[in-house]
């Protein structure tokens, strides 16, 4: 099957396979018998974020492949969105459990992407498709830099480089720019629903539904 894919599709699975790689070197949760050097610890977070931006930026990749090769499949659009969320997902939930994000910042971002994802489904059921709005884009590039804000913020490298005040306003940065994410995130999903709101309304108003 995998032989069979276009090149975009097998480098948006590739992003889906490397997440859990991601998550052992960001959470350091290694095999007992891999001993790490001393340096590890220093350098992990630096290599988590190369990840996460690698993973992150293939996306765009993946994307313009498909496109300027004319190779947009089905397989394609349910797996491109569906990588994105789950590399989203899990960077929050391990963010949460290294205890740098507070869980409903993750709660309110990862309930979005279910209730859009959920809004969507109806739209192509009714054969409509809600195509992706500006507000969805600024938010996913404001979630990909405020993520790559919070695997650094604790940094021992960045902090012998920055010093106490300069960690002080890169932590007030990343902090920032994790609230506009979440301004941007709730912002988004209302567009959506706006967009979408003959949708929601039209199958009720027929008086055939069933009431709650």
């Amino acid at each position: 099957m995998i032989r069979d894919m276009n090149l975009a599709n097998r480098i948006t699975l590739a992003r889906v396979v490397l997440i859990p790689i991601f998550l052992v070197v960001l959470l350091g949760e290694f095999p007992p018998a891999i001993a790490l050097p001393e340096w590890w610890r220093t350098v992990q977070p630096w290599i988590a974020a190369l990840i996460f931006i690698a993973l992150a930026a293939s996306d765009a990749v993946d994307g313009y492949i498909a496109r300027s090769r004319n190779q947009v499949t089905t397989f394609g659009k349910f797996i491109d969105p569906l990588a994105d969320k789950l590399l989203v997902t899990a960077a929050l939930v391990a963010l949460v459990d290294l205890e740098r994000l507070p869980s409903w910042i993750a709660l309110v971002i990862i309930s979005r992407e279910l209730v859009v994802s959920g809004l969507r489904m109806v739209a192509v059921a009714e054969g409509r498709v809600i195509a992706a709005s500006n507000y969805g884009k600024v938010k996913t590039v404001l979630q990909i830099v405020a993520i790559v804000g919070f695997l650094l913020k604790d940094s021992l490298l960045l902090a012998e480089f920055l010093g106490i005040l300069g960690m002080e306003y890169f932590n007030a940065l990343a902090w920032f720019v994790m609230g506009a994410a979440v301004v941007m995130t709730i912002a988004s999903m209302i567009d959506y629903f706006y967009h979408a709101r003959d949708i929601l309304t039209g199958p009720w108003d027929s008086g055939q539904g069933e009431s709650s």
